[in-house]
């Protein structure tokens, strides 16, 4: 089966996304499809194209029997809100003609990721201009999160921009989203039943384990055996809501046997580190290489999940998985009706969003308690490797493509050799 990913970030060497991405197509070679992408440069979470690339050239390389196509963007240096929407625009627009390229190729399927949701028209003209299905695979609602964060702010730009986004939700074969909620927001869009699945971010469990002993970070950073990490490893960008951990650092500067460690970066890593400037229990570090993503998961004794209200429930935020897969007690800030409120409340400790209070209690009642710390972490692992594991949740997915195909053929469209 020939697959085309059309999405804005690839890259396997990091966390999120591009990360997904990138093991989506790769797994799908391994299963004998033949796959191209077409996407950007990596330029992801730093806001600056990477070494060895460029901003304003095209640029073709096969990466683990992955064809990629990249296009030129502007990469804002403060993507704001302005910024980052004329951001995913010159993407959209440099892409087009990769993405109108692949007619000659003439895919199977055609599969667009959103964010951004500003590539999706592309996709749904390249599949109907070669007979393709298509499938439109949902990271974040991009038009809910813009106006609940106040990118975007008057009510006629949210009626034509949600009215746009439904229009393209109906344009797709097969609309996909990482949650369950995110599933029944499609189909509150309108979307059919029968064409809505659901695809979690998966975590790959044999790469991503508890250790049994204590990680070298914590030599490398000196911090003492008895004292206890609390972790925030991830982008540092507006809808985290990383600032709160700045406040609870702050409350618990006393406990001298509590370490905050921030590794990561993004928009607002500098105005973190300002908030954190003279708290000796602040730790901070770039961030790391993939083949030591499991040492530094392994560095927290509580993982921390700040969200901001206003976002809790339009995200199912990826850094999740590793944590669970690592073993480690999660604090997260969600409300109850939302999706990282039912997956964490059941193996971990949920507080209400934006509530400092709540959180610093949270911290101080695990950071006290090594016996909870162990049984929440056990369940957390228990969770991912029974529900979140790659085989499982890939596995489903060919499942679906294969399906997708032989539907086709069955209403009469021509199946390609070797669909």
């Amino acid at each position: 089966m020939k697959i085309l990913i059309y999405g804005l970030n690839y890259a396997p060497e990091l966390t999120g996304i591009g990360k997904y991405t990138a093991e989506m197509a790769e797994t799908l070679v391994r299963f004998g499809h033949d796959v191209r992408v077409v996407c950007a440069p990596p330029y992801y979470p730093e806001w600056q194209v990477a070494q060895g690339y460029s901003a304003w050239r095209y640029r073709c390389e096969v990466v683990r029997g992955v064809q990629l196509w990249r296009a030129p963007l502007w990469v804002p240096h403060k993507p704001g809100g302005v910024a980052r929407m004329l951001h995913l625009a010159t993407f959209a627009l440099a892409s087009l003609p990769l993405v109108l390229r692949q007619a000659f190729w003439r895919p199977d399927v055609v599969m667009a990721i959103a964010p951004t949701l500003m590539c999706a028209p592309a996709a749904a003209l390249l599949a109907r201009l070669t007979g393709a299905k298509s499938w439109l695979h949902v990271q974040d609602f991009e038009v809910d999160a813009a106006f609940n964060l106040g990118l975007l702010k008057r009510a006629s730009a949210a009626r034509i921009a949600h009215a746009l986004e439904r229009a393209l939700l109906h344009r797709f074969d097969v609309v996909s989203s990482i949650s369950d909620k995110m599933v029944e927001r499609a189909r509150r869009l309108g979307v059919d039943a029968a064409k809505v699945f659901s695809l979690p971010n998966w975590v790959d469990t044999s790469v991503i384990y508890p250790l049994g002993r204590a990680s070298d970070y914590r030599r490398e950073l000196d911090i003492p055996a008895g004292d206890k990490v609390v972790l925030y490893s991830g982008n540092m960008g507006s809808k985290q809501g990383i600032e709160l951990l700045a406040q609870a650092a702050a409350r618990l500067v006393e406990r001298a046997d509590i370490r905050f460690v921030f590794c990561g970066n993004g928009a607002t890593k500098a105005d973190l580190m300002r908030r954190c400037e003279g708290l000796p229990n602040c730790r901070f570090m770039p961030l790391q290489p993939a083949e030591r993503l499991n040492e530094l998961l392994n560095l927290a004794d509580i993982h921390v999940l700040p969200q901001r209200g206003d976002a809790a429930d339009l995200v199912m935020p990826s850094k999740l998985t590793g944590m669970l897969a690592s073993g480690g007690a999660i604090i997260a800030m969600a409300r109850p009706e939302t999706e990282l409120y039912a997956v964490v409340a059941e193996r971990g400790v949920v507080v209400e969003p934006e509530n400092v209070e709540a959180l610093v209690g949270a911290i101080t009642g695990l950071a006290d308690d090594p016996l909870r710390r162990a049984m929440l972490g056990e369940a957390a692992r228990r969770f991912a490797e029974e529900s979140l594991a790659p085989a499982a949740v890939l596995g489903r997915f060919d499942v679906r493509l294969g399906q997708l195909l032989r539907n086709a053929g069955a209403k009469g469209h021509a199946v390609r050799p070797g669909a």
